[in-house]
């Protein structure tokens, strides 16, 4: 496998390099009023300017936390995960900035294999990329353009070219998430210990809680997921808070250095009785940002996988953190296919190849052929002539590496799995991804 720079596990990082209006800057007050359309569409305000004048600790009426929770959780993480990327991309700031890392590996593991599309994500999430644009004329403009042509992957329609596959068929260990033991009182009050967090943990609306659900302190959330996964967030550690009246914000502190900020993620992992020493850690800092960021994989068989903990530090503490609180147990040997029937399974509709990461040539073209200024229409399309052939752009990708490792794969019931998968690599540097498990033990049934 070619070694590739560490930028490419990072999901941010490849939204960045794949983004065709990344050279666009966006007009004053843009960001601005997206993240207040975002913020009124999450709370369900109807007046998006109301929510922008509503920010600040003075004008915001408190809020019950949890019981939004239950009711707009997953609507409320899908706005703001829209609103951060358009800010991450396109909004200024140190985000776009110069970034630095470090690294403390616990051995160099093989990056994770996905079997989630990296191209088209926002769609599967349920917020396509037309709904995105429709709350802003400007992003819709950023935006506009055909999608096979901005994104060349994406349409589905591929060719695949293969030669000198094994042929030779086998099994491979699969692994699972354990959530029900490490669901108790014991190890959430463990985490919110180390973060600092006061109170009893409590279940309410279908997660774990500590501290006020109000917004007014620190608060850690630990949902009931098949990886029981958790949240912490602490607003008075918040860096880019300001004053209701302030005329101008600007962060506060200096960033820790990027060493603090793996020994406070380490230690938190620590803290929950796992092992710390089986994940492989890494930090950065953005120039101009307050805090320093870092994140820790866990390794199984060499291998990362793709449930990632995350924290960030700011000079006075940690801000937020996030990551899975299940640890992973072995569920035996699966039989797996060769690669030669994984290469086949690209093109099986069973399976669909997922392309995982986007070829460098094609980010490039993306980018180089995307408008950088958008030029309103003067007239219709012209009107197509009898005869005239239909456009049916297909990908011709040839495949040059194959890659056995572990993908996470998510049952009907919400159990989490880590699953044998095959990771091809073609020629331009993207990667595909499809389940290596038999068919014999692949439950085809319609839920």
């Amino acid at each position: 496998m070619n070694d590739r720079h560490d930028d490419e596990l990072d999901p941010v990082e490849r939204l960045r390099a794949a983004d065709p209006a990344a050279e666009v800057e966006p007009r004053a007050g843009f960001a601005d009023e997206v993240v207040a359309q975002a913020t009124a569409e999450a709370t369900g305000a109807s007046d998006p300017a109301a929510a922008a004048d509503a920010e600040g600790p003075a004008a915001a009426p408190v809020t019950d936390l949890a019981a939004e929770r239950a009711r707009r959780r997953n609507r409320w993480l899908t706005a703001a995960a829209v609103a951060a990327s358009v800010l991450i991309i396109g909004g200024g700031g140190y985000a776009l900035g110069a970034t630095t890392g470090s690294t403390d590996l616990a051995g160099g593991a093989a990056p994770p294999i996905s079997l989630q599309s990296g191209v088209g994500a926002a769609t599967e999430q349920g917020m396509p990329q037309t709904d995105a644009a429709a709350g802003s004329p400007e992003l819709g403009k950023m935006s506009t353009g055909p999608t096979d042509r901005l994104l060349p992957y994406a349409s589905g329609r591929n060719v695949f070219h293969a030669s000198g596959l094994s042929t030779e068929a086998g099994s491979a260990a699969a692994y699972a998430y354990d959530a029900r033991t490490a669901s108790n009182a014991e190890t959430v009050g463990a985490l919110a210990a180390a973060l600092g967090v006061s109170g009893t943990p409590e279940l309410q609306d279908g997660g774990w809680v500590v501290g006020p659900q109000d917004g007014t302190a620190a608060s850690l959330w630990v949902g009931l997921d098949g990886t029981l996964s958790f949240s912490y967030w602490d607003p008075q550690r918040n860096p880019w808070q300001c004053a209701p009246d302030a005329g101008a914000c600007e962060p506060s502190g200096s960033a820790p250095g990027e060493a603090a900020a793996v020994d406070a993620l380490r230690s938190l992992i620590s803290a929950t009785g796992r092992d710390a020493g089986g994940f492989e850690l890494e930090a950065q800092t953005s120039e101009g940002s307050p805090t320093t960021s870092a994140q820790a994989w866990r390794v199984i068989d060499g291998q990362r996988t793709d449930q990632a903990w995350y924290l960030e530090l700011a000079e006075d503490g940690i801000v937020n953190a996030s990551g899975s609180l299940a640890d992973v147990v072995r569920l035996g040997d699966y039989p797996i296919v060769s690669e030669q029937e994984a290469f086949e399974r690209l093109s099986d509709p069973r399976f669909g190849a997922q392309v995982t990461a986007m070829p460098f040539a094609a980010r490039e073209s993306a980018v180089a052929d995307a408008p950088t200024e958008y030029v309103a229409p003067t007239e219709p399309p012209a009107t197509p002539t009898d005869g005239t052939a239909l456009s049916w752009p297909v990908n011709d990708v040839e495949l040059v590496e194959a890659r056995l490792g572990l993908a996470t794969h998510w049952q009907p019931d919400g159990s989490v799995l880590l699953v044998p998968a095959y990771e091809f690599t073609d020629a331009a540097g993207g990667t595909w991804s499809v389940i290596a498990v038999s068919d014999a033990k692949l439950d085809f049934s319609a839920e």
